[in-house]
Formats: structure tokens, C-alpha cells, sequence
């Protein structure tokens, strides 16, 4: 039987929208991250009419057929265009860029009732608060309730680029990587989804006899670790991506282990199974406060009523400062805007996700470029910026294109004529020292799972084991004795150093 296509870009269905409908996703950003629908070339021109008619057809309301943000570039446009342009002329931070639109809330129909208590309650629908959902459900403890303040995949969870890598600078991280690529390899068999993982690898470019030496320092360690971590020369780099320029670097590290995930279906899969153990998962529903009776909480304070708790678990990513504050708690973590883009696509040629360590001569200042190809072809990729302000805008901005046009067409030519489709942002969750802040804070049962910089996706599977295991007080974990908050203030900080994007 043909199938009827509302998304010509994407290949999406007008059966695969009802799918999404009857699975609760009533507004059109919650089904464009359910299918893919409006995120290909066209970016919804030809078929978000189509699918908001659809929506209305089910039952829908119009609130909660609001147009989802259309995503800069207006036209695909190509990144050596984009390359010519002065990054330093063009506006940086959040000045000219318009507030990110708040999401659409759904009608009464769309939104499940809040129970009246639930013995933990998880703030944020984040890949942290979802995946510890599961851990704790399957450990027993099913009464859980998480709490999202829009629907899911709206935070940095469903905007970044999937990497998942083991090669880190510490025992700890890198122990907490290869356990979360392990996980990775079983989660569509485990969850029933598919998140499109392949071990196609990482390869880290040095430009610097600085990087190259902490390449080879870090190299040891890995080997250590047991990873297949190698240092190789610009020649030995251009065997796994012969498209580099050896110019641009004068070493690289390569893992072929390291990964590459899509990120959506990676919540959806927890969700899904986290609700079938019994777990409650509640969007839009934004906490504004907390009710305490002496060293604990009681309540937890929403838009839509109070629900009364043994434990609170503030799992907000980059929102998880305020989360905190709401409760009297003061963290040093801050939110950052990163942005990332994606390509038309292209035949398949790249295997590694690509990243250049430090400043070099073929892309000015900036550090952290980063990018790989998808399973579809596209690239996809992002550049950190030293100028970006602390907050929590997500716009987009024609800076970023600049910046990361330059460093890309620098570090492989052939990418000047490759057309940006689409670009968007999401946010860091940074502590002064790149680790995360754990274990209760302020309050007995206030328990912190934040602070997670860029790697809090491609840490979460593991680290949502050990926290489920401390919760439920299977075991001591070091990460909980490690990584308080109080070691602000009593000056047991290392640093984290191989941060990119």
C-alpha cells in the first residue's frame, strides 16, 4: 500500500503523524522532533501547512498549532560564502538576535494531570532526568515524576551534535565514556528504538606542539584504560580522512571506538520505557518553587499545582541554576549559548567526527570546530565562541556561521561549496571546573544532576546507572564524594581541560 508523504524532505508519512498524535505529541515542535517533519531543505515551507491541518483533523487545538521557529539560513547557502564574511564585523552575543518564541502550550487535552505526590520527582526532561527515570524504575523505585517545562527535547538533550567519545583526560571520565558507549551499542535492542549509533570514531587535531604534546600525554592514559587511542602523523590522519588539509595541524589522535548518536529517538526510548514501569512523565510544567519543613523538602511547586515528594532530583541542565535558586541554593554553574548547523546532503565520504583542538592558522581564534556526518549524508557541526555572554537565549546568529565557515573551509577546502541547510542553538551547563555538581545541596533530599558542560548526552547513560544506585543506596559512589557542590568553597577543584565545541 502507498503511503501518503506530508514531509517530502524528511520522507514522513501522514500514518507516521498520526502515530505521533495518538502517542500524545499534540504541538507541532513536539511531532517535528517525534518525525523529522520541517527539517530538511525546505524547513517546513511545503509541509508544515499540511501537518498542522492533519493536527486540527485529530483534535488539536489551534494554540497548539502555533508554526514551530523557522531556522536561519532563509536559502541553503554555501560555506565558502559564508567563509568570506569577517566574523569580527558581525554582532556577537545576544545583540540583534530575537528571544527564542516560547513554546506553544497544549490545550487541556493534551496535558495528563499532575499526581497529588510521587516518591521522587525529577525537575527537567532532559537525557539526565529521563535516563535516571529508567535506572530507578528498573531498580524498583517506579514512582517517579518528571517534570519538563516545555515538551521534550526542547532543552540542549535534542539540540547537539551526538558525539559520544572515550577520549577524555581522567580515569573517571574516561570509565564513565566507555561504559556509556557499551550502553549505546545495546540501546535499541535494550529500548526498542533506533538512535542511528555508529562506532565511526573521533579524530582530534593538534595545531599546536602544545596540543601534540597532551595528545601523547593523554594517549598513555588511554592506553591505560584499555582504549585503542592513537597519536599519528598529518599523513596517517589523511588514510582515515584524506580530505584534511595537512597544513592545518601537526598531529591527530584517533579512537575508532568513539561514537555518534541522534539524539531525539535517545529520549523518546527512555521515556517510553520509563512510563511503561510506571514512571510519570509530565511536559509543560514548569516548577516555580519548593515547600520546605526543616532540612527537606515537601513540595514541589509548579504551574499546575504542588505535588508533595520524599526527594527532589534538579536535573534542569543549563536551567538547573534557577532550579536551584527557587530553592534558596546558590551554584556557580552558567548557561551558554552553543550553536550547531547542519548541511544538505552529501554522499558519504567521512567516516570520524572531525574536531581541531585549539587555535590555528586556518581558523583565527576560535576553538573547539567540530563535525561529522550523518547516516543521511548531512554534516553536522558546531564551533565554541569565547565572546559568547552567560544566558539562555537559544537564537541564532549570522556571526556563528562566519566563524565556523572559516574554520571548516580551512581545515578541509572541499566544504567551501557544501550548502548550510539549517542552523540552531542549544545550552552549556558550565562549572568553573568542567565537572558536574552532585549530591544534595541545601536541603537533605535536594539532590544536584547538573553541570554537565557539553558531554552531560554523551555521559548520561552511565552516569544515570551510578545515581540510581547511590539513590536507591545499592552502592557508595566516589563520583557523589567527588563532584559536591561545597568543593567550590573548600578548594577540591581539577579541572576538566578536553572540552570542545
Amino acid at each position: 500500500m502507498a503511503k501518503t508523504l506530508l514531509c517530502q524532505c524528511e520522507d514522513v508519512s501522514l500514518e507516521e503523524v498520526r502515530r505521533a498524535f495518538a502517542a500524545g505529541h499534540r504541538d507541532l515542535e513536539s511531532v517535528k522532533r517525534f518525525t523529522g517533519f520541517g527539517t530538511g531543505p525546505c524547513q517546513g515551507k511545503s509541509c508544515l501547512a499540511l501537518v498542522a491541518r492533519e493536527l486540527l483533523r485529530l483534535g488539536a487545538t489551534p494554540g497548539e498549532v502555533v508554526p514551530f521557529t523557522a531556522r536561519p539560513p532563509r536559502e541553503p547557502t554555501a560555506l565558502g560564502t559564508l567563509a568570506a564574511l569577517d566574523p569580527e564585523g558581525l554582532p556577537m552575543g545576544h545583540e540583534g538576535v530575537p528571544p527564542e518564541v516560547p513554546p506553544p502550550r497544549p490545550g487541556p487535552a493534551g496535558l495528563a494531570p499532575l499526581p497529588a505526590r510521587a516518591d521522587v520527582v525529577i525537575v527537567g526532561g532532559g537525557i539526565q532526568g529521563l535516563s535516571l527515570a529508567w535506572e530507578l524504575a528498573r531498580r524498583g523505585t517506579t514512582d517517579v515524576l518528571v517534570l519538563d517545562q516545555a515538551y521534550l527535547n526542547y532543552g540542549a538533550s535534542g539540540r547537539n551534535g551526538g558525539g559520544v567519545r572515550a577520549q577524555w583526560t581522567t580515569p573517571t571520565m574516561i570509565r564513565l565514556a566507555k561504559r556509556s558507549l557499551e550502553l549505546c551499542d545495546r540501546f535499541a535492542v535494550d529500548m526498542g528504538v533506533n538512535v542511528w549509533f555508529r562506532r565511526s570514531g573521533y579524530l582530534f587535531l593538534a595545531p599546536s606542539a602544545e596540543q601534540v604534546a597532551r595528545m601523547e600525554r593523554n594517549a598513555e592514559l588511554h592506553r591505560q584504560e584499555g582504549l585503542p587511542t592513537r597519536v599519528i602523523t598529518p599523513a596517517q590522519a589523511l588514510e582515515v580522512v584524506p580530505q584534511l588539509d595537512p597544513r592545518c595541524f601537526l598531529a591527530a589522535s584517533h579512537n575508532p571506538d568513539d561514537g555518534v548518536v541522534f539524539p531525539w529517538p535517545f529520549l523518546w526510548g527512555y521515556a517510553s520505557r520509563a512510563e511503561a514501569l510506571g514512571v510519570k512523565v509530565r511536559t509543560f510544567a514548569r516548577v516555580t518553587g519548593f515547600r520546605a519543613s526543616g532540612p527537606r523538602l515537601t513540595h514541589v511547586e509548579t504551574e499546575r499545582g504542588a505535588v508533595a515528594c520524599d526527594l527532589v532530583v534538579n536535573a534542569a541542565g543549563a536551567w538547573s541554576k534557577a532550579v536551584a535558586a527557587l530553592a534558596g541554593v546558590a551554584t556557580p554553574n552558567r548557561p551558554t549559548r552553543h550553536e550547531i548547523l547542519v548541511s544538505e546532503p552529501l554522499t558519504p565520504f567521512l567516516d570520524p567526527l572531525v574536531s581541531m583542538l585549539g587555535s590555528g592558522p586556518a581558523f583565527g581564534h576560535g576553538a573547539g570546530l567540530y563535525f561529522s556526518q550523518s547516516g543521511r549524508g548531512e554534516l553536522v557541526g558546531g564551533m565554541g565562541d569565547p565572546a559568547e555572554p552567560e544566558g539562555l537565549g537559544m537564537g541564532s546568529t549570522l556571526r556563528f556561521l562566519a566563524r565556523f565557515a572559516r574554520a571548516a573551509v580551512g581545515v578541509m577546502p572541499r566544504l567551501a561549496g557544501v550548502k548550510v541547510v539549517r542552523q540552531w542553538a542549544g545550552c552549556y551547563d558550565v562549572t568553573p571546573d568542567n565537572n558536574p555538581i552532585l549530591g544534595p545541596a541545601g536541603y537533605d533530599n535536594f539532590e544536584q544532576l547538573h553541570g554537565f558542560v557539553g558531554h552531560g548526552f554523551m555521559m548520561a547513560p552511565a552516569v544515570a546507572e551510578r545515581c540510581a544506585e547511590h539513590l536507591t543506596g545499592t552502592a557508595k559512589d566516589e563520583l557523589w564524594e567527588r563532584f559536591t557542590l561545597d568543593r567550590f568553597t573548600h578548594g577540591r577543584i581539577v579541572r576538566e581541560d578536553f572540552i570542545i565545541g
